[in-house]
């Protein structure tokens, strides 16, 4: 988008930034490509004509005439006390809800706090200072009577990826004030330090915040900073002798010095916790503290904490991000979801410290996917987060057509089945039929808006969609079987028919392809598909991890099984362990190579209630995943079953 950003004031967070600082913070929002209108009074909002249709804004207007294009509009107006309920009950209401120092309201026996509550003649959008209200109002809950609430110095650091802010206190310009201001242009560092009476009362960072906690701790003591006046401006113990190192910066603070101040935590308390329960891990420090936890701006510094505190204990593991958007890994972000109970791709972004608005379009299928995998049935599958061919349910070729593959039961087809193809062949003159790998009929070149009229009469003749685009079951390829071939040992094709049948529609990490070969003889080629079964006198061998793309592995043998029965609860519980461990895109071979072999046989072969524990959290998640989305997109229904399907999954509840 192009963005452009109208203030009416002069420069940029004129609250929290002197006229230096917030042009400097202009100029790095303008480098990131956004254009920036200061001193610009909004006169109107334009819109389009109504009679050319809906009317939609078209612009802004400003009031020296300026128009700006635009296709959507956002204000940002602040927030404003919701008082009206304290009004109606006969409270004292100024622009909030008035209270004392107890956080009592006019009415002795009705407290107020938040940010519907105005103390000290002032109303409080920080979280910092609503965490000291809950205190206080805990305190006299309980008996103390001269608990208080003072508000003190709360800090502002800007969440803007590369723009490093930092500011607290009051630093407008009095006669009363001096000030200490070092400015560095060829790095792009500006400090002012703002003085009064021998303390300090105001900080602005820019470039550099890295002294912060140390002069925020400072300013919020009140201290007499006549001993540090001269060197401050560098750090605890700057003029000492060697320059001084960021953690020899966290050791001098005092404990009382404030961290995180999302969530109120001091160094006091982070050290203290990590002491007491061994922790070595930044992730356990957050679970115990909840420091970072928040806005994720501290997290430098309480890493600087964890590494003085453990010493060479502390290290930090190589955690390749998701994407450029999170500092996150997929096993933290799987963890953190079921840990946070996180149901929704923002609440996901906004509790994980995401560092873009929106995603991308390699986290935002993964988030989708890791959601449903967490909480199926609760959460609604975000369509707009899979790529096309699962937007579309097809596959999309080089010259913009799609190919329909309708799903083939192990790849048995009947007379109906292939007149039903061959009329919607010639209905919409489709130029390609193929045989596909996995022993389906593949129809090439469809044109995206005759989709939903091909799925219609291919659903009319009871073929439902292949699934040939999504991350999920494709084919379970079979060859003849005992029925057949004179080398048969089992029903090969009736197994495939049955696992297929049990597992379509269920969400992967990856795309799943399986095999049933009916002797030694391995005709289905199940030895290199992600799932295998090799049937054999005595029973079922059952295989996995085996790849036929880019990699080219044979499979690792699992187990042997002596019943149908018992291969499709194993197969169903491997596969449901893959989607609670598989990392999204990550393929069974490398899933199986990253977390061992005898992990995955101690909880799919040897631990029988393991085995159908898992078993039965996939049977619970087909109840929601199993649908035909060709159906559902033409019937326009939110969920479209399939009977023999779901009696299926019936039985092996």
């Amino acid at each position: 988008m192009e963005v452009s950003v109208v203030h009416l004031m002069p420069t940029l967070m004129e609250r929290q930034l002197d006229p230096p600082s917030g042009f400097l913070l202009k100029q790095a929002i303008e480098a990131r490509g956004v254009s920036v209108f200061t001193k610009a009074n909004t006169k109107a909002i334009l819109g389009t004509d109504e009679s050319a249709g809906p009317p939609r804004v078209r612009g802004v207007l400003l009031e020296d005439g300026t128009e700006l294009k635009a296709d959507l509009v956002v204000m940002a107006v602040g927030i404003r006390p919701s008082a009206a309920l304290a009004r109606e009950a006969g409270l004292t209401v100024n622009r909030g809800v008035v209270v004392g120092p107890d956080m009592r309201t006019s009415d002795p026996d009705i407290f107020a706090l938040g940010e519907c509550a105005e103390a000290h003649g002032q109303c409080f959008g920080l979280v910092a200072p609503l965490y000291d209200m809950a205190n206080i109002v805990a305190a006299q809950l309980a008996g103390d009577e001269g608990a208080a609430f003072n508000p003190s110095a709360t800090a502002t650091k800007l969440k803007v990826t590369g723009i490093n802010l930092f500011s607290a206190g009051d630093f407008a310009d009095c006669a009363d004030r001096e000030e200490i201001v070092l400015r560095d242009a060829a790095r792009g560092i500006y400090r002012r330090l703002v003085l009064k009476g021998g303390k300090l009362i105001g900080v602005v960072l820019y470039g550099d915040v890295s002294h912060g906690a140390f002069l925020f701790d400072l300013l919020k003591r009140c201290v007499d900073i006549a001993d540090v006046r001269e060197t401050m401006m560098f750090g605890p113990g700057a003029g000492e002798g060697a320059p001084l190192n960021p953690t020899a910066a966290v050791a001098a603070l005092p404990d009382e010095a404030e961290i995180c101040g999302c969530n109120g935590v001091c160094k006091g308390k982070i050290v203290e916790t990590i002491k007491a329960k061994g922790l070595k891990a930044l992730d356990e420090v957050r679970a115990h503290t909840k420091a970072s936890a928040s806005c994720g701006s501290c997290t430098g510094l309480v890493e600087q904490v964890i590494r003085l505190t453990v010493g060479e204990d502390y290290a930090p593991a190589a955690v390749q991000p998701m994407c450029g958007c999170t500092k996150l890994g997929h096993d933290d972000v799987r963890r953190l979801i079921v840990a946070k109970r996180l149901m929704a791709i923002p609440a996901v972004m906004q509790a994980l410290e995401w560092k873009t608005s929106c995603g991308c379009a390699k986290c935002r299928p993964a988030l989708n996917y890791y959601l449903l995998a967490s909480w199926p049935g609760e959460y609604e599958d975000d369509s707009q987060s899979r790529f096309i061919n699962e937007r579309v349910h097809a596959n999309i070729q080089k010259d913009g057509t799609y190919s329909v593959v309708p799903r083939m039961w192990g790849g048995v087809t009947s007379a109906a089945e292939l007149r039903a193809i061959a009329d919607v062949v010639d209905k919409f003159a489709i130029p390609t039929v193929k045989v596909t790998g996995g022993q389906r009929i593949d129809l090439l070149g469809v044109r995206k808006e005759e989709l939903p009229a091909v799925w219609a009469d291919l659903n009319a003749a009871g073929l439902v969609s292949g699934g040939a685009y999504g991350k999920a079951l494709r084919t379970v390829k079979t060859c003849v079987g005992s029925d057949w071939c004179r080398f048969g040992t089992q029903d090969s094709t009736g197994l495939g028919i049955k696992l297929e049948k049990f597992l379509w529609g269920s969400w992967t990490p990856a795309k799943v392809k399986m095999a049933v070969s009916g002797c030694p003889r391995n005709c289905a080629e199940a030895t290199c598909k992600d799932v295998g079964v090799v049937c054999v006198d005595s029973g079922y061998d059952i295989v996995f991890a085996g790849a036929a793309g880019l990699d080219i592995l044979g499979t690792q043998a699992l187990c042997h099984a002596s019943t149908e029965e018992e291969t499709i609860e194993i197969i169903a519980a491997l596969v449901q362990l893959y989607r609670e461990q598989g990392r999204y895109l990550e393929r069974i071979y490398k899933w199986a190579k990253r977390v061992g072999l005898g992990s995955i046989k101690a909880q799919v072969v040897e631990d029988v209630e393991k085995r159908r524990a898992l078993h039965a959290r996939f049977v619970l998640s087909q109840r929601f995943s199993q649908k035909d989305p060709w159906a559902e997109r033409v019937a326009g229904k939110d969920a479209h079953e399939f009977a023999p399907i779901a009696d299926l999954a019936g039985q092996h509840a």
